[in-house]
């Protein structure tokens, strides 16, 4: 049974211009769902201006103990943040910030949770948009895909051991899809009280489509079938739907979250000396 954690809901604000859909899934073998999605939504045209949007997902790591406690937290602490955040502060700066105050909250909770402490942890992938740019902060291994022109490109980098022995040249890709220890984190928000948090930036344009998930869709689920049900599925909430059904198909061992969020329309701005302005 799917479960939903949103809808699809068009944008009234004049400047960026974007629709969504999140939806979440506990799986075909799993009896709860440590994964946690949320998002912050500018209340109008001047907070689009001053703060923009916000999406998150973030995974619970199984075999830690609350794992779901920690998605949860993860995701309210980051929302919590960028709603008290300076107006116009750098979204670059702000969030590695939220980030890391997320990965120290979960840390301590962890240490208080019990006379001997608990391990918490939990992955995290979180975009802010305004005017014409996204910045991608994550870390563990739940990704975010840039959708345009029918072909999907993982923006995020896998925070794995075999990720990273991909990288180093040790394993192949075959070899590294093929490893035991594939879902082995190298990196997770509240196993130390400092994390290292992954920064990207990119322009957006109108008709492109970003898409927050966990490693139960992006698992069994390539990139080049996610774009082309999303090609298919102009509503992002039937999108949603199938490529949660094509995860359980194709696998339903682990929870299954996804957020989509189709560009309506953006305005184009430069910076100078660290303000924006707008381009004719």
């Amino acid at each position: 049974m799917l479960n939903t954690a949103g809808s699809t809901s068009p944008s009234q604000i004049s400047m960026l211009e974007l629709e969504f859909a999140e939806l979440t899934d506990v799986g075909r073998v799993r009896d709860h769902n440590e994964d946690f999605m949320g998002h912050a939504l500018p209340a109008g045209e001047a907070e689009g201006r001053s703060h923009g949007w916000l999406f998150i997902v973030a995974d619970g790591v199984g075999g830690e103990e609350l794992g779901e406690v920690a998605s949860q937290t993860a995701v309210e602490t980051l929302i919590a943040g960028f709603r008290a955040a300076p107006r116009g502060e750098a979204h670059t700066v702000l969030m590695p910030r939220l980030v890391q105050s997320a990965n120290t909250k979960i840390y301590e909770m962890g240490k208080a949770s019990s006379p001997g402490g608990s391990r918490m942890a939990t992955t995290v992938v979180a975009c802010a948009l305004r005017y014409d740019r996204v910045v991608v902060a994550h870390v563990g291994d739940s990704r975010c895909y840039l959708i345009r022109h029918g072909l999907a490109s993982q923006i995020t980098r896998d925070h794995t051991v075999v990720a990273e022995q991909v990288r180093l040249g040790i394993l192949s890709e075959r070899e590294a899809s093929e490893a035991s220890t594939r879902h082995l984190l190298s990196r997770s928000l509240g196993n130390d009280l400092f994390v290292n948090v992954e920064i990207t930036d990119h322009h957006v344009q109108p008709d492109d489509v970003l898409l927050l998930c966990s490693d139960g869709l992006h698992g069994p689920v390539k990139g080049s079938d996610i774009a082309e049900i999303v090609a298919w599925n102009k509503d992002l909430r039937i999108a949603a739907q199938k490529l949660i059904a094509l995860a359980n198909d194709r696998d339903g061992g682990d929870n299954v979250s996804v957020q989509l969020i189709r560009i309506r329309a953006v305005e184009r701005m430069g910076m100078y000396r660290g303000r924006p302005y707008k381009l004719r």
